[in-house]
């Protein structure tokens, strides 16, 4: 057993799990989900039966069915003098492997390569002499990637020098490194809710402890809970995706980047700017609000959107001394990005406006095919349109993301459920559904979807009954 996790937390993670069925069933298949997010972590200690009866408003019985459904699907094992464990993922574990025939993951929203990538590659691998040559350990990254990422910088309006590049193996590499150098433990970081998992991972791993503000498809960014969060809590970092927001897809505007701009520098806080997914421009009206250069503003960026997830290759652009600070402790984490992926990259990074065009229309198509086929699907729910990025943040108008995910992956259609992408909770109204995919998919997806709309709530009204006679 490595940790533990409390009933109120367990409850708290589980969000709307009541879904079709009975409710131990649908309990089960909530922890499930989130052993399947790794939310709860294999060799992890669950709740007494009576201390998450109690947490959920359920009946002991109702929790020891729950538990006992868990062992019989592999899920949880029961020790004796340690109550119930989770158990690690079985290779045949529905999303344990995505590459079942005819299962449809949009789990990820990431796009296929660029198809010129292929040829680049081929282009690099003629000059392996040369980059065997080198030494292969750099922990600030090659010095003509470097010029080309500062030059990208300074097309788009910001001096920027190569000391002030560090290069990484990836954004998620990038944020790691940042958690890990600028904060300590128990510092508080604005973040965005929902926001990107992973990134909150990062932050969450150095023991920092986040503080969410909202954002929505509609109102954006809630301005007056950041400026409170700035000015009670004096967070030491904020990590924000101002262009194409994941899940939400928005981007800020002149006002909410002066409000956080603002709210930064009177509270001291270092703004970390994730723009993964800022080149992924689709059809936006105007151009976005840009951020000053200031001191202690932290950019990331990575190709991993653009041209490929499997290039791992990413950036951060801060103040010279930043990055030495950056590069001093990277050898905790790794030794330096790979030699033939900085080649690559660095004959890619003059492309990267050809190569953004060119995923435009991808995207494009995704986009519109999804959204047609979800008003068409879906009346009752609320459909936003997205200008970019890469997916939708759909509105379910019920608290029932979690079963309705667990039934579509029932069906071969792997998504995230809205808590996925919670910070404190919340979002089980809402799902995010990539349109990264090609139309034809993406369309099948909408049509598996239904179905499994209606098995959740066409029971809906039966799981109420149960709660009721529980009640009674």
């Amino acid at each position: 057993m490595d940790s533990r996790i409390s009933a109120r937390a367990l409850a708290e993670a589980l969000g709307g799990w009541r879904g079709r069925g009975p409710a131990y069933e649908a309990l089960a298949d909530g922890i499930r989900l989130l052993c399947l997010d790794n939310r709860i972590a294999p060799r992890t200690a669950l709740p007494a039966e009576r201390e998450l009866a109690a947490a959920l408003g359920l009946s002991r019985t109702t929790v020891a069915a729950t538990y006992r459904s868990l062992r019989d699907t592999g899920h949880i094992e029961s020790l004796r003098g340690s109550g119930s464990v989770t158990l690690p993922l079985r290779r045949n574990d529905p999303g344990a492997d995505d590459r079942r025939d005819g299962v449809i993951d949009l789990q990820q929203a990431s796009p296929a390569a660029w198809p010129g990538l292929p040829a680049v590659i081929q282009d690099v691998a003629q000059d392996a002499a040369a980059l065997v040559a080198r030494t292969g350990y750099d922990v600030v990254g090659e010095p003509g990637l470097r010029e080309a990422i500062a030059q990208h910088y300074r097309d788009r309006g910001l001096a920027t020098e190569p000391d002030q590049i560090l290069v990484t193996t990836g954004a998620q590499s990038a944020l790691h490194l940042i958690a890990s150098v600028l904060l300590s433990r128990a510092d508080r970081v604005l973040i965005e809710t929902p926001t990107y998992p992973h990134g909150a991972d990062a932050f969450r791993a150095v023991g920092a402890r986040l503080v969410g503000v909202p954002v929505s498809p509609d109102d954006g960014w809630d301005l007056d809970r950041a400026a409170q969060t700035f000015a009670r809590v004096l967070p030491a970092l904020a990590y924000l995706m101002p262009e194409f927001q994941n899940p939400t897809g928005r981007t800020m505007g002149r006002e909410e980047v002066t409000a956080f701009v603002d709210g930064a520098q009177r509270a001291g806080t270092y703004l970390v700017l994730d723009e993964t997914t800022a080149g992924l421009d689709i059809d936006r009206p105007t151009a976005p609000a840009p951020f000053p250069d200031l001191g202690r503003i932290v950019r990331v960026g990575s190709l991993g959107k653009t041209v490929w997830g499997g290039l791992r290759v990413g950036w951060v652009r801060a103040e010279a001394d930043i990055v030495r600070r950056l590069a001093s402790g990277r050898p905790v984490h790794d030794l330096g990005t790979p030699e033939f992926e900085q080649a690559v990259a660095a004959r890619l990074l003059h492309r990267l406006d050809e190569i953004s065009t060119q995923r435009a229309d991808l995207l494009r198509a995704g986009r519109d095919a999804v959204t047609r086929a979800l008003v068409e699907r879906f009346p009752e729910w609320e459909i936003p349109h997205a200008h970019g990025g890469v997916s939708l943040w759909v509105g379910l108008g019920e608290p029932v993301s979690t079963p309705l995910v667990m039934s579509a992956r029932a069906r071969g259609l792997l998504l995230s459920a809205g808590s996925r992408f919670a910070v404190e909770g919340g979002h089980d109204r809402r799902l995010r559904i990539p349109f990264t995919a090609a139309p034809h998919t993406l369309e099948r997806a909408v049509d598996i979807l239904r179905h499994a709309w209606e098995d959740v709530r066409g029971t809906a009204a039966g799981a109420a009954l149960d709660d009721l006679a529980t009640v009674v």
